[in-house]
């Protein structure tokens, strides 16, 4: 039976949840993932447990944070004036928002939670809501295919 090698394109099916038991990030049968391997367009990890896979096997894969969305870093966290949501919704607890932020001589647009209001400040985090926690995948192998029989190019 073909097991899964670098190169091949495979559609999986897979459930991700966090050490809480929270899943937050699903690919069912009726729509179900599709990439090349060795294209990083996944997590190192996550790809290196699929190598080896076969046709209908499911297998569970744990991605540390280091390898995912990193660790949780305090100086992504910072306290703003208000004035620096101009004419936005009034920011509440819990809202993302767009905050402007530049970074190397450009101004990138990221996503920034609100995490309290105090008067005129507002505290952010810049980090993703993923960020240290360790991602735990359940995931099925459906199909593989050598990439120049892929249905589509990943390209």
């Amino acid at each position: 039976m073909q097991k899964v090698k670098e190169g091949d394109y495979v559609t999986i099916t897979y459930e991700g949840t966090l050490q809480s038991g929270e899943v937050f990030e699903s690919a069912t049968e009726e729509s179900p993932f599709e990439f090349t391997l060795g294209q990083q367009s996944v997590f190192p990890s996550f790809e290196s447990g699929i190598i080896g896979m076969k046709q209908g096997e499911t297998k569970s894969i744990k991605v540390g944070p280091e390898e995912a969305y990193g660790l949780r870093r305090d100086d992504l966290v910072q306290t703003l004036n208000r004035k620096a949501f101009g004419d936005q919704n009034e920011p509440q607890p819990g809202m993302v928002v767009g905050m402007t932020m530049e970074k190397d001589g450009q101004t990138h647009q990221v996503p920034a939670m609100i995490m309290e209001v105090n008067g005129d400040q507002v505290t952010v985090d810049y980090n993703h809501p993923l960020a240290g926690q360790e991602l735990l995948y359940k995931i099925t192998l459906i199909t593989i295919a050598e990439a120049e029989e892929s249905p589509r190019s990943d390209a």
